[in-house]
């Protein structure tokens, strides 16, 4: 089996009249690292929690198409059951227990371990072999942690879950550029070390597509182009739109100031 996650021709609805997503597909083979990229509203984080079972907590809801992992279909599984089965969702703005203190929060993560024989006190040392802070701070409330902190201990509570596949979503917002890079150089690590695949939702196109060896660029809810990161990155409407090169030297413009009839038909398509 090539995929650990395909997501096939999928709609999505909100409160049961706005849809969100139109047919989108994409895949993320064992052990890759496969970039989701868009503007602000094009679906990405939707396209992560139908994955992950969250529609429902939004009144939203998957009205077509399927998604498999492991080659079998996620329809009507639990969140906490795709958990325990190596599937795990780091959410956009960290979401970790601030009035818990570091440690407690990672033991609150072990819930996932149920019924799986793995040890707990490994899954520690692991956290903090990836993340030194954390064993430094681990008496400390959560709420107390920097951003960047936080990020780590999001990720840290994701390791603890031995997943096959983990799901970023805007890891590095609201962080500092040197801790960005301390961020995605531990991810690197993990997916290397670990082989964990990982599906990363990231504003920061240039870094994303860097790390990636796939990319999937979205636009009103669907795929508009995919392809090897090192094809994107070369694509001169990518290069444009989402790497803030200007097209034969002239200066870079916003993807969104740019009229939709103008795009290139193939993003249409």
């Amino acid at each position: 089996m090539d995929a650990v996650l395909e997501v096939d021709n999928i709609e999505v609805v909100y409160n049961k009249t706005v849809q969100v997503l139109r047919g989108l597909s994409l895949s993320v083979p064992h052990g890759a690292i496969v970039a989701l990229l868009g503007s602000n509203g094009a679906g990405k984080s939707t396209t992560l929690k139908s994955v992950s079972g969250l529609l429902s907590l939004e009144d939203g809801e998957l009205t077509a198409g399927d998604i498999r992992f492991n080659g079998e279909s996620l329809k009507n599984r639990p969140p906490e059951k795709m958990v325990r089965d190596g599937l795990f969702h780091v959410m956009e703005g960290r979401r970790v227990f601030e009035d818990l203190t570091v440690e407690e929060n990672l033991v609150a993560a072990t819930y996932a371990l149920t019924g799986r024989g793995q040890s707990r006190t490994q899954g520690y040392e692991l956290v903090y072999d990836y993340f030194p802070r954390l064993r430094e701070r681990r008496r400390q409330l959560a709420g107390y942690l920097s951003g960047g902190e936080q990020q780590m201990l999001a990720l840290g509570r994701a390791l603890i879950a031995r997943p096959e596949l983990i799901m970023l979503d805007e890891p590095s917002l609201g962080l500092a550029p040197l801790l960005v890079e301390e961020i995605f150089e531990i991810v690197a690590r993990i997916n290397r070390e670990q082989g964990t695949a990982i599906l990363l939702v990231e504003q920061n196109a240039a870094v994303s597509l860097a790390l990636a060896s796939y990319g999937y660029i979205m636009e009103n809810g669907k795929i508009v182009i995919d392809g090897p990161a090192d094809k994107l990155t070369s694509n001169e409407d990518v290069r444009e739109f989402y790497l803030g090169v200007g097209a034969k030297g002239e200066e870079a413009r916003s993807y969104r100031d740019i009229k939709h009839y103008k795009r290139r038909k193939r993003w249409l398509s």
